[in-house]
């Protein structure tokens, strides 16, 4: 009867060590969804308030840079919108783990769509990434010069948009990881 009851308390430790360890996962996921809100909208609004106007020869003749002179500028402000979007409505699944951790549908729904989003984010910051090089290093062979020693301010804007686009990239990454591995302690 003994052993019995030892294995009872060893298997019972267990579970709550488990379910301990399965909520640890579940607050840290819902920080970094937060974080990553952070960047995507911080880098959305950025991007697209960048605006910059350079006199040429009289105040009645002015080059403009914006970036929605470039779609793939744009692209990257719709899909860091789209992003952040997605991380505000999944923060109530994410306090569901926390509550609930038996949750496991919901949680698998989540990779799936955590995976959907970083390949959205990971497109539209790729393609900014582009611009942004040319912008800053031009290409001879096209006849694109650089255009940052000009327009200084709205490179500056535009690769700071871009790291935190990135880092939330990184952050996507990440969940999908803890996601997976809070899904694989379950079995």
């Amino acid at each position: 009867m003994k052993s019995g009851q030892a294995e009872t308390v060893e298997t019972s430790k267990g579970i709550q060590k488990s379910g301990l360890m399965s909520r640890r996962i579940a607050i840290l996921e819902f920080i970094l969804r937060i974080v990553a809100f952070f960047n995507t909208i911080g880098s959305a609004i950025l991007m697209g308030t960048t605006h910059e106007t350079l006199p040429f020869f009289t105040q009645f003749i002015r080059f403009q840079a914006e970036y929605n002179d470039l779609p793939a500028l744009t692209f990257f402000v719709v899909a860091n919108a789209v992003v952040s979007g997605y991380l505000i409505l999944s923060l109530t699944l994410a306090f569901v783990h926390i509550v609930k951790s038996k949750t496991q549908n919901s949680r698998i729904l989540l990779i799936v769509l955590d995976v959907v989003m970083l390949g959205l984010l990971t497109a539209g910051a790729s393609s900014a990434a582009a611009i942004v090089y040319l912008a800053h290093n031009g290409n001879n062979k096209t006849n694109w010069n650089a255009i940052c020693q000009q327009f200084n301010s709205f490179c500056e804007r535009i690769s700071g948009s871009l790291i935190g686009s990135f880092i939330a990239v990184v952050l996507l990454i990440l969940l999908i990881l803890l996601s997976a591995i809070a899904l694989s302690r379950r079995h």
